[in-house]
């Protein structure tokens, strides 16, 4: 197997700016994911950055992420020997190892966290995801789109518990799991959809990995890092200003809840509110949709351009709020009965934000 390039100890940093991005509040936090990932690379060495054509048909890719609310995410850390479990679990009931780690959502901590799963593990880390983005639920990946059935999870916790489920499809895998996270403290972590390079081709969403570190190095060293960042998504600013009101709680292993900004500048008089489940859903001024889920809505730092995620947002922070087109797989019928408004229970039919804006 030839790897396209390798992940270095200089990737990690713009990886998990443009990860927090592509996050879309969700994802869980990239601070300390980064800080593992930098410190694997220096105990194990630079990860293998594969394609899906580097890999033999039959190589097993293992889409791994973290479960649960990114609030506790935040305090509970992942222990060391977790992946290793759910490897050791793959060879079991497969009967061989895996061959590579796959991101199961590139937005959030979910995004720069398997560059150490990889690492630990001395496998190649595939330029791909299930999502292009955060979702908060086990159904919505690339590959439930694709047809793929469920077919195996396997979850492991803190205390060191591993729970091998066999769903029988991408709504019940949701249930399950989702039941087995809050037993955990809702936080754990799971391999979903575990399959062959061949089954990938179509079902994944490739090159997302880089995409994040070019996202995360177009600010670098800009004169104005939110126009440089808007340049490089050709995002939509949907406001400016700065947070007036933050109502989140953590409840079935979600963060939910309704942040409020007001604007100030240009954007004084206007009031923009965030519907948020772990990652921001809708943004709504005066009772009119600005954006929706599937298209992405990020918060950034208005002076930074670094993404703030939802457990991080609080009274008075000075933000931009920004929105862009999601991957066309999530435009597709399947896609937006998967992922679109009414799949989180808003009444609401689907308009791009491209549209809206």
């Amino acid at each position: 197997m030839q790897a396209s390039r390798f992940i270095t100890l200089d990737d990690i940093a713009p990886l998990a700016r443009g990860c927090a991005v592509l996050g879309t509040g969700g994802g869980g936090d990239v601070r300390s994911g980064a800080l593992a990932a930098g410190r694997a690379i220096g105990e194990h060495g630079e990860v293998p950055l594969v394609t899906l054509s580097d890999l033999q048909p039959d190589a097993l890719v293992v889409p791994l992420s973290g479960i649960g609310a990114p609030t506790v995410s935040h305090e509970m850390i992942h222990a060391a020997e977790e992946p290793g479990r759910i490897a050791e679990e793959i060879e079991r009931i497969f009967g061989r190892p895996p061959t590579a780690i796959m991101s199961s959502e590139i937005g959030g901590g979910n995004g720069v966290a398997p560059v150490t799963w990889a690492a630990s593990l001395g496998l190649p880390l595939l330029d791909a995801d299930g999502m292009g983005r955060a979702f908060p639920e086990v159904q919505m990946v690339s590959m439930y789109v694709a047809g793929l059935p469920a077919g195996l999870l396997i979850m492991t916790d803190v205390v060191g518990n591993v729970t091998t489920i066999r769903p029988v499809d991408g709504l019940w895998a949701e249930q399950i799991a989702r039941a087995v996270c809050v037993a955990a403290g809702s936080s754990a972590l799971m391999a979903d959809y575990v399959l062959t390079a061949e089954q990938a081709r179509g079902a994944v969403i490739e090159g997302t990995v880089s995409r994040a570190m070019a996202i995360g190095r177009a600010t670098e060293d800009a004169a104005d890092p939110l126009g440089a960042l808007v340049a490089e998504l050709a995002a939509t600013r949907l406001i400016g200003g700065k947070i007036t009101d933050v109502d989140r709680r953590t409840t079935g292993g979600f963060v939910r809840g309704t942040v409020t900004v007001e604007g100030v500048g240009a954007d004084r008089g206007r009031t923009l509110s965030l519907e948020i489940q772990n990652e921001n859903l809708v943004a709504l001024e005066d009772g009119l949709v600005r954006a929706m889920v599937p298209d992405l809505i990020t918060v950034v730092d208005t002076q930074a351009a670094t993404a703030v995620q939802t457990e991080g947002l609080r009274y008075g922070q000075r933000v931009t709020v920004l929105a862009w087109p999601c991957d066309p797989l999530w435009r597709t019928p399947a896609g937006l009965a998967t992922a679109g408004p009414r799949a989180f229970g808003y009444d609401l039919d689907y308009i791009p934000v491209e549209d809206l804006s």
